[in-house]
């Protein structure tokens, strides 16, 4: 049996024993409190959302560099004011883990399309790891940027923080399919994911499509989507009816390859030269293997292997002859070593932020279309809202304008100018608050034309923004346009 709880006894005047031990079976008890741990697991940490892409950790940081104006053209921040300020407000977990998260955002070998712009050591394809967050800066590119578009604008829900002195956000806006894009990996509790990165081009090509031909299969999507797009490069060399299959599926595994070219050397000699090298394998590690190969005779046909990289991957081979056939040669480096590697494809993803599901390509994208839509009511909302408050302010300082010299003696003698105003005038109470909080010399400046002038365009764009909110093809026109 297991105990529940604890005992403490008190000391002195009043004080009184009261035992809280309760024997509870242990198994139940292992089984609720590991099956809590697990969901939190799943959900809070290691599965991507379907809508944004991102897991808790990332969002948070990105939220929190927006709190700090980290935009793109705004100067960098040392990434420990970074770490600290998410650790403190929205991520009560280990420092190093928040760091982690954030260079990986900042590699360009890691992530398709980075969301956050490093400035310093963050690391390298070799796998030297990143320099300590004390000397690391760093503010959002231009991509992480356009996931926040519309968090002011009640484009997303909020909800306490752990503490429940703050707000962060359920999901980001999004206004690119970042979870294609940048692809996830992670490892919960019986559950995986492994997403890889693909061209954001041709996923807004296939988006475009599945607005116009809502029920698009996998398959018709991979006109567009022409397979994964690794940030290392690298050849996906599996036949395409497998591609179909795993994309549908949203399980499978891809076979990636090096990519290489045959150099001409002077008076007839050669050398093979690799260029890109595939996902997630580490250059050191790789020359490290293929050297011992070589030294092992276990590569007969490959005399020598120099590491010529610089800012680009460059590794060449030297064959043992002339006559040595370079795709046999390669052929068996691609048996032997990382030059090929197969990448898990398992599309676990949190479908509304809270379940679990394997997802297709076509269902990956159709999630991320309908949160388009639906930021794009809410934030259609929001600017309906202030253009309705904007015009009941006009209204009234159009009524102020003709009666100018009434509202200013009113202002000035009367106790109760608000109730004043309210009588003479017919006012509601948030006309009077914008006209008593306007100076009367800005009231003294009001011209009749202006005030008309803006009071119809936001008339104009009040009747524009209802019509869209009534009208579903109005909506998807307008994501169409956005994704284009």
């Amino acid at each position: 049996m297991a105990q529940k709880g604890g005992a403490g006894t008190g000391k002195g005047k009043g004080a009184s024993d009261v035992s809280v031990i309760a024997p509870v079976d242990l198994r139940e008890a292992l089984e609720e409190r590991y099956l809590r741990y697990a969901l939190s697991t799943i959900t809070g940490r290691a599965l991507p959302d379907a809508r944004d892409g991102l897991k808790p950790v990332h969002r948070r940081i990105l939220y929190g560099m927006h709190i700090l104006r980290l935009d793109p053209g705004a100067p960098f921040k040392k990434c420990a004011k970074i770490v600290g300020d998410v650790m403190g407000s929205f991520h009560p977990h280990g420092d190093q883990a928040i760091y982690d998260a954030l260079v990986r955002l900042a590699q360009d070998f890691s992530s398709r399309y980075p969301l956050v712009d490093g400035q310093g050591n963050f690391g390298n394809v070799d796998g030297d790891s990143a320099a300590a967050y004390r000397y690391t800066e760093a503010r959002m590119t231009a991509v992480a940027r356009s996931l926040l578009e519309g968090i002011d604008e009640d484009a997303i829900d909020f909800i306490p923080n752990y503490s429940g002195e703050e707000k962060e956000p359920v999901v980001l806006p999004s206004a690119l399919p970042n979870l294609l894009a940048n692809g996830a990996q992670g490892i919960a509790v019986g559950m995986a994911t492994s997403i890889p990165p693909h061209n954001l081009a041709e996923l807004c090509d296939a988006a475009l499509y599945l607005i116009s031909h809502r029920k698009a299969t996998a398959e018709q999507l991979l006109t567009f989507v022409q397979g994964p797009d690794f940030p290392t490069g690298g050849i996906v060399v599996d036949k395409r009816d497998e591609i179909i299959e795993t994309y549908r599926t949203g399980r499978g595994s891809f076979r990636v390859r090096a990519r290489w070219m045959k150099e001409e050397l002077p008076r007839g000699g050669w050398v093979v030269v690799v260029t890109e090298i595939p996902y997630g394998v580490q250059k050191s590690r790789l020359i490290e293997r293929l050297a011992e190969l070589i030294s092992e005779r276990k590569l007969p046909l490959v005399a020598d292997v120099r590491d010529e990289s610089a800012e680009d991957v460059r590794i060449v081979f030297e064959p043992r002859a002339r006559t040595v056939d370079p795709a046999l040669m390669l052929e068996t480096l691609f048996k032997l070593s990382e030059l090929e590697t197969r990448f898990p494809m398992n599309m676990n993803v949190l479908v509304d932020g809270v379940t679990p599901r394997v997802v297709s390509l076509d269902e990956a994208l159709r999630q991320w279309l309908d949160h388009r839509r639906t930021v794009l009511q809410r934030r259609s909302r929001h600017r309906l809202a202030a253009i309705v408050r904007r015009i009941e302010q006009l209204e009234g300082m159009v009524i102020v304008f003709l009666n100018l010299d009434e509202v200013i003696r009113i202002i000035r003698e009367e106790d109760d100018a608000k109730g004043e105003l309210k009588k003479a005038f017919k006012l509601t109470d948030l006309q009077v608050e914008y006209i008593l909080d306007t100076r009367l010399r800005a009231l003294r400046r009001l011209e009749e034309m202006e005030l008309k002038k803006e009071l119809g365009e936001l008339s104009d764009e009040r009747k524009e923004i209802e019509a869209l909110l009534a009208d579903e093809d109005k909506q998807w026109k307008t994501i169409a346009w956005q994704v284009r």
